[in-house]
């Protein structure tokens, strides 16, 4: 019997022992991690049943489109941006009173200009920059047929990533691939604009006049400035022309562009 009762105090002492240390160990825990062990765990976990968003976009359905005509959606946008282009830049004032296109001052000649304004010689600037535009409204009639030729050698190589493009995808092809020799072939026309419209003499006097006051010796390549310009200036209509046709439905005004357009509404 006492033996008994000695094992069971025994056995009492010892998970009172054990007690107290796992009281001194969830109060240690608690202390340093702020984890009661005495709190049930609850799991709060869910299923995550939510369908994933996707981070892709519409594609753009070219599954009924040819490479055929996608090529001549684009040669026909490009074509209207030109021709529409032109039209709007050979006229008086075409280039003048077009801020987007206008032809200033070259750069290097800008002295020039601050110069003669200076000494009360405004008008002989303004003169010179007014026939410049002039120079250019009056060769860029001639461009027609050389963007035309262009636009025609045009390969379809490349005209689903051009119809996938920026807004000026097919203009900024088309430039990249014949601005040389379009430059060669309108240098020609410009320089005998600038001669029909008194442009090169004008500035004979204006670059004499100002080499005369200041004991300088300035002269520029007014050719090759106006060609650039010019050519620069028609790029950004057909830019223009290609972007609205991108994005402005009521612009497409043919089948083919209504098809070719149309399957990258989406895109």
């Amino acid at each position: 019997m006492k033996k008994t009762f000695f094992l069971a105090a025994g056995l009492l002492i010892s998970v009172s022992t054990q007690a107290q240390i796992f009281d001194v160990i969830k109060s240690t825990v608690k202390d340093k991690t702020g984890i009661d062990l005495n709190t049930p765990v609850k799991n709060n976990s869910t299923t995550n049943t939510a369908t994933p968003k996707s981070n892709t976009t519409s594609p753009v359905n070219l599954g009924s489109l040819t490479s055929t005509q996608i090529s001549s959606g684009l040669k026909e946008a490009l074509n209207l941006g030109v021709s529409e282009g032109v039209k709007k830049l050979g006229v008086t004032d075409g280039f003048l009173k077009n801020e987007a296109v206008k032809i200033l001052m070259p750069e290097k000649l800008r002295k020039v200009d601050t110069t003669l304004r200076s000494l009360g010689l405004g008008s002989l600037a303004d003169q010179g920059v007014k026939l410049l535009n002039r120079a250019a409204e009056d060769a860029v009639t001639e461009a027609t047929p050389i963007f035309t030729n262009a636009i025609t050698s045009m390969t379809i190589t490349d005209a689903k990533n051009i119809l996938l493009g920026t807004d000026n995808a097919a203009t900024s092809y088309l430039q990249g691939k014949t601005q040389s020799q379009l430059f060669t072939a309108f240098q020609p026309k410009v320089k005998a604009s600038l001669g029909k419209v008194g442009a090169d003499s004008v500035w004979k006097t204006i670059i004499s006049k100002y080499n005369t006051l200041t004991g300088q010796s300035v002269t520029t390549d007014l050719n090759e400035y106006v060609t650039t310009e010019t050519i620069n200036g028609v790029f950004k209509m057909v830019a223009q022309k290609e972007s609205g046709l991108r994005n402005t439905p009521a612009m497409r005004t043919t089948s083919i562009l209504q098809k070719v357009f149309g399957a990258q509404d989406s895109k």
